[in-house]
C-alpha cells in the first residue's frame, strides 16, 4: 500500500540479527548483554567484544528509525574499534535514533545457544541494554536442539526486534 501524503508514520518497528562464531583464543571473555560471563569460555570471535545481543539491537533500533545498520554507524574496519564496548555503541546508536526524531520504546531479543546459561544473568543484561538503548529490553534465551552451526556449538545467535515513535519535541520527563 502507498503512502500518497508521505507522512512519516508516528510508529515503526525494526529487526536486528546478529551473529558470531566462538573464538579461537581460550582468553576471549564472553560478553552477553554487557555482561562479561567469567564461567564461560571462549568468548564470541569479533572486531569488537562480540556482543551479539548489544548488536543485535543496535541494528533493530538503527533500522526502525531508518538509519541504516550497525556496519555503516561502526564498521569492523575501523582500528579505533577494535575491542569496543558493545553497550556504547548501543548507547551511541540510540542517541543518533533520538537526534533523527525517534524515541526507542522498547527492544524484545531471542538468544540462540546451548552455553552460557543465561538465566542468572538476565536481569543485570536487561538493565545494562534498557540502560544503553533508554527504553526496556527483555531477553529470551531459545536452544538450538542440535540444528545447524549454533547446534553443533560453534557461535551464539541474537535476533532483536525494537519500537521507536516520532518525537513530539516534549519532554518526557
Amino acid at each position: 500500500m502507498t503512502n500518497p501524503d508521505h507522512t512519516v508514520p508516528a510508529i515503526r518497528v525494526g529487526q536486528g540479527f546478529d551473529i558470531h562464531p566462538f573464538s579461537n583464543d581460550p582468553t576471549r571473555p564472553m560478553v552477553l548483554g554487557g555482561v562479561t560471563f567469567v564461567d564461560a569460555s571462549p568468548g564470541l570471535a569479533g572486531h569488537s567484544d562480540a556482543d551479539v545481543i548489544a548488536h543485535a539491537v543496535t541494528d533493530a533500533v538503527l533500522g526502525a528509525a531508518g538509519l541504516g545498520d550497525i556496519g555503516s554507524y561502526f564498521p569492523d574496519t575501523d582500528p579505533a574499534l577494535a575491542g569496543a564496548d558493545s553497550i556504547e555503541l548501543l548507547r551511541s546508536a540510540a542517541a543518533s535514533v533520538r537526534d533523527a526524531g525517534w524515541v526507542p520504546q522498547n527492544a524484545d531479543c531471542s538468544v540462540v545457544l546451548d552455553a552460557p546459561k543465561l538465566a542468572p544473568h538476565r536481569n543485570d543484561m536487561q538493565q545494562r541494554l534498557s540502560d544503553a538503548l533508554g527504553a526496556p529490553v527483555t531477553v529470551k534465551g531459545k536452544r538450538p536442539e542440535g540444528i545447524g552451526a549454533l547446534g553443533r556449538h560453534e557461535g551464539i545467535a541474537c535476533w532483536a526486534t525494537a519500537l521507536v515513535i516520532k518525537s513530539t519535541g516534549e519532554s518526557n520527563g
